[in-house]
């Protein structure tokens, strides 16, 4: 991100950071959403608030690819909750679905 970008994205983090606190979030909530924001702005180098859907969606095919679904499911509340607090913008839902389960055979069966 140019100096620009990178203190417009400073004013949004904290303006995010107010809104988690004034409407009562835990500190750990805080903090996750916090971090979770961040971390899709350092994935395509831009202020979180210029994404597009496709570009959502595509951020949340890698952490599904690549993280654990717990973290899947707090990066979507966080972003959504952007959209809803700061930018004032309605939340384009990006469909993510649980992948299944795979139970893998025991390696020695016993009798």
């Amino acid at each position: 991100m140019n100096t620009h970008d990178h203190a417009r994205f400073q004013v949004l983090h904290q303006r995010y950071h107010n809104e988690l606190t004034l409407r009562g979030k835990s500190a750990k909530t805080i903090d996750l959403y916090t971090r979770c924001l961040r971390q899709v702005s350092d994935h395509f180098d831009t202020c979180p608030d210029q994404l597009s859907t496709q570009q959502l969606q595509q951020y949340f095919i890698h952490l599904v690819e690549h993280r654990s679904w717990s973290l899947v499911k707090i990066a979507r509340n966080a972003m959504q909750r952007f959209y809803q607090y700061v930018l004032d913008k309605p939340w384009e839902y990006v469909p993510i679905v649980k992948p299944p389960k795979v139970q893998t055979l025991q390696d020695v069966l016993s009798l």
